[in-house]
């Protein structure tokens, strides 16, 4: 199992990479939007849309979205105010379950929120994309992701003990939890460090961007739980799903996405 999640990372984060700093923007989006649309897919079957034209249908509505809007800049922003309003929304879902199981049972709820989320972090993509940089403020985000992962991982494995929300997701511990934090700390404010940026606001904004990372992987967790599934698919070898490797990053876009805009 580990051997195969190390082998699908790497070529995840290899084509993840690739695609940042050597497809124009119009095939970036494209690129990423084809992940974002299997995210969707999968998202749907959260929903218990299960049959494919159901599915099919879920994924053609984002489709229209993401096209008619790629073009409309003034929407940007609006669309990531939007994400974070959302995923402050999912937060207090976290912190009231099992009470909001019930709400997230419906499949209205969790198939509107879930177009909303893929969207609104499709979007963040494209605004990051085009700051000053832009690629490199891509990778850095994607590290400090994979960091708390994988941080996460190794000290959960080895340290856990104290469970952080066994309700919704029985594997993750506090200890899992600092390990990511500490290992995306280490990496994002050394790379920070190197260009001459780092300063408190910059460790406090890992901080803020480590917590959302973990929240966007309860929240999924918790998706999980209401509709009763392990994964939320079996596309990648070690990993599951496509939207268990990206739940973390669709809640941390639009916030970064957001600093950069206002930086």
């Amino acid at each position: 199992m580990l051997r195969n999640r190390v082998i699908t990372a790497v070529c995840l984060a290899t084509l993840a990479i690739a695609a940042m700093y050597f497809l124009t923007l119009g095939w970036f989006a494209v690129a990423f939007w084809f992940v974002a649309a299997l995210g969707a897919y999968e998202w749907a079957g959260l929903a218990r849309w299960s049959k494919p034209l159901e599915r099919g249908a879920y994924v053609a509505v984002f489709a229209v979205l993401a096209w008619f809007t790629y073009g409309l800049a003034d929407w940007h922003v609006p669309a990531l105010w939007l994400g974070a309003v959302l995923w402050l929304f999912a937060m207090v879902g976290i912190g009231t379950f099992p009470a909001s199981t019930r709400l997230f049972s419906s499949r209205l709820v969790v198939g509107v929120l879930g177009l909303a989320i893929v969207w609104c972090a499709w979007i963040g993509l494209i605004v990051i994309r085009q700051v000053p940089d832009g690629s490199h403020w891509l990778l850095w985000m994607f590290i400090l992701v994979w960091g708390v992962d994988v941080g996460a991982y190794f000290a959960g494995r080895r340290f856990g003990r104290r469970k952080l929300a066994p309700a919704i997701s029985p594997g993750k511990t506090w200890e899992g939890v600092a390990g990511g934090a500490l290992l995306s700390l280490l990496v994002c404010g050394s790379a920070l460090a190197l260009v001459g940026v780092l300063d408190v606001r910059w460790l406090f904004l890992i901080g803020v961007l480590v917590t959302i990372s973990v929240i966007g992987d309860l929240f999924e967790s918790l998706l999980k739980r209401a509709s009763g599934v392990k994964d939320s698919g079996t596309l990648l070898p070690g990993h599951g799903g496509v939207l268990d490797r990206i739940d973390s990053v669709l809640a941390v876009l639009p916030i970064f996405a957001l600093v950069l805009t206002y930086l």
